[in-house]
């Protein structure tokens, strides 16, 4: 492991993911935030919007090339699906090394980009650069199906609700308080994106059917799979300890998860583990903050790998 430190930039920061980036940068020991762009927020003291940040950067407007120019060690793009590519290709050009990691669902199904799903990718880093970080709704589909994807009998069906926060900044009913109150919002309820991701990633169809709750931040999901040879509930619950026992971010647990104690963690719980009669049809739901393992602290375990830091640097376990 090195004891350098590097610089990091975000581009898109004034959204929830970019606010909790900033706090992670801001208490890591080997890490300086270089600059923070949002055009809503140009010219505004970071420290203003963010309490965990005392320094005296402001955040700027900063187009491709003039990210490109900041020459950062690494570079966090934290912008909507879409807009990620002009950014990647300025500062790849500038500077070669410079590590990239995309929120966005620009690159996730690029094979020349790591997909950094820790847990289950891990091994397959070999010093890549371009780092594509997993949709919220796909690592906690691909972390609740992994331990059982060679038993599976059919395409797993997951049951996806997410708190608002998910939806970002930029007004919409998915985001709206007073449409979601008393609410639960149904949405892409067939081909969404983390759907084809999840798909892509495991090599078997998934279905995915998400909705939008009126809390703010924290997903559940509950997974119906189906299995080729039955299995008990305590089989089944033995392979997901097995699985994730080395993974401090994971934690398995006897009953189903409740999202309101997960909110605000960086970690994700996995439970419930219930067998219908007969043995081959298994209920089993995961829980994540959304902002958190589903964003920030992923992108974080991906930037300490790719810059040489232990995993779980600035990432309260």
């Amino acid at each position: 492991m090195t004891s350098k430190t590097f610089t990091v930039g975000i581009v898109g920061a004034r959204g929830h993911t970019g606010s909790e980036l900033i706090k992670l940068i801001s208490t890591h020991p080997q890490l300086t935030l270089a600059f923070v762009s949002s055009r809503e927020l140009d010219g505004q003291p970071v420290s203003a919007h963010n309490a965990a940040y005392a320094g005296e950067l402001r955040f700027e407007n900063l187009d491709a090339d003039a990210v490109a120019a900041k020459g950062a060690d690494a570079v966090i793009l934290a912008l909507p699906n879409g807009k990620a590519q002009a950014y990647a290709e300025a500062v790849s050009a500038a500077r070669a090394d410079t590590v990239l990691v995309d929120l966005s669902a620009d690159y996730r199904f690029e094979s020349s980009w790591y997909y950094g799903l820790p847990e289950l990718t891990r091994g397959r880093y070999a010093g890549q650069k371009h780092i594509s970080n997993p949709g919220c709704y796909a690592t906690a589909m691909q972390l609740a199906i992994a331990p059982l994807l060679d038993q599976l009998a059919g395409p797993p069906q997951c049951f996806g609700v997410s708190g608002y926060s998910g939806a970002g900044t930029t007004p919409s009913d998915k985001n709206d308080p007073a449409l979601l109150a008393d609410n639960l919002m149904p949405y892409s309820l067939t081909n969404h994106m983390h759907e084809r991701e999840v798909s892509a990633q495991l090599g078997v169809p998934v279905e995915f059917m998400p909705h939008v709750a009126p809390h703010f931040r924290g997903i559940t999901m509950t997974v119906n799979l189906w299995l080729q040879q039955p299995m008990s509930r305590e089989a089944i619950k033995d392979l997901y300890q097995a699985r994730y026992a080395d993974e401090p971010l994971i934690e398995v647990v006897d009953d189903a998860p409740w999202v309101s104690r997960i909110a605000g963690r960086h970690g994700v719980q996995i439970g419930a583990f219930t067998v219908a009669p007969g043995g081959k049809r298994v209920v089993v739901v995961a829980t994540l903050d959304n902002l958190l393992k589903g964003a920030a602290t992923q992108a974080m375990q991906n930037l300490n790998l790719a810059l040489g830091l232990p995993e779980l640097t600035s990432i309260p376990v």
